[in-house]
């Protein structure tokens, strides 16, 4: 019987790990987080990051992580390499089995996260971290005064076009459609802005140049006609949204229409009371790694609290 099992190693887990170590909670932590999940999170992915409070040079991505795993693992948290298969949250204590082992807990902390959707293309796996990424507020910083390309065109493409257009030369939005998913508001403020314009019912086929290890262009596809163009860019973010790895949790905890887990604002309590969750599986807003941080810190420590409540710390 554990106190707390954390399900999840991004900054949201460790920091979650952090907190609960130091309260005396000896948490257990499955890293692997999901089928396909990177341990770790999506920072494994990153190679600079710059907006992390703490490293005024900038960091990998990887090497933070490392860092983050070090500090919960010095406190006393147990990390297992492994994911987990399934859980039970309908009665006290949580059950949840990974490779075939079973393990109960108090409390359940969550912290799997959200991968971001991609095109889909050989080409843009190869450059990514060199000029394709799936975050303006992130990667933006570095194309500064450049000529981008942002493929969406729901409020989150939006968003990330209006953002990249306070940094960037021009903003050239990539879009399937002859019309924006985009909510009114958000339309309007990208479609008013003299820096963005828009490429409308093209899909984007191939991401130039392997070869030079750099984003150069775009080979983009017309929708209606089946034409091929080349599109000059220095740089693309594909803004399609994102997945959060709640698979896990379907018919245990309640998810949004978009599957991320729901919390009560202000807190991260769940459906299921002494089940928490933090990070990018209940945050669609802002997904950086400092808030994710700043939510694993917030459940370890209503975690704590509710141990506590229950009599069962």
């Amino acid at each position: 019987m554990h106190k707390v099992i954390i399900i999840g190693s991004g900054p949201a887990g460790h920091t979650a790990a952090i907190y609960a170590a130091r309260a005396n909670l000896a948490p257990l932590m499955f890293e692997g987080v999901v089928r396909g999940g990177i341990p770790g999170g999506q920072l494994m992915i990153t190679t600079e990051v710059e907006n992390y409070p703490g490293f005024p040079d900038g960091v990998k991505g990887p090497e933070v992580m490392e860092l983050f795993k070090k500090q919960s693992a010095r406190f006393g948290t147990e990390i297992v390499a492994a994911d987990v298969d399934r859980v039970d949250f309908s009665k006290r204590p949580f059950r949840m089995w990974a490779e075939d082992k079973e393990h109960a807990a108090q409390t359940v902390i969550i912290a799997t996260g959200a991968q971001a959707r991609w095109i889909g293309l050989d080409s843009e796996k190869a450059l990514q971290n060199r000029g394709v990424s799936a975050c303006a507020t992130c990667d933006g910083y570095f194309f500064r005064n450049q000529h981008v390309s942002v493929v969406g065109g729901g409020d989150t493409a939006m968003e990330e076009a209006n953002y990249l257009a306070g940094l960037c030369a021009s903003v050239t939005v990539i879009h399937r459609r002859d019309s924006l998913r985009a909510s009114q508001i958000m339309q309007k403020r990208a479609l008013d802005n003299p820096k963005i314009k828009f490429l409308w019912n093209k899909v984007v086929t191939k991401v130039h140049d392997v070869e030079k290890g750099t984003v150069t262009g775009l080979e983009v596809k017309d929708t209606k006609t089946g034409e091929t163009s080349l599109h000059e860019t220095q740089g693309l973010f594909v803004a399609i949204g994102h997945t959060p790895n709640t698979d896990l949790f379907k018919g245990q905890l309640t998810l949004d229409e978009n599957g991320y887990i729901v919390t009560k604002p202000g807190t991260t309590q769940t459906s299921v009371e002494g089940v928490f969750a933090a990070g990018d599986v209940q945050d669609h807003v802002y997904r950086q790694a400092v808030t994710a941080a700043g939510t694993g810190c917030m459940a370890a420590i209503e975690a704590e609290r509710w141990l506590a409540a229950k009599g069962a710390h």
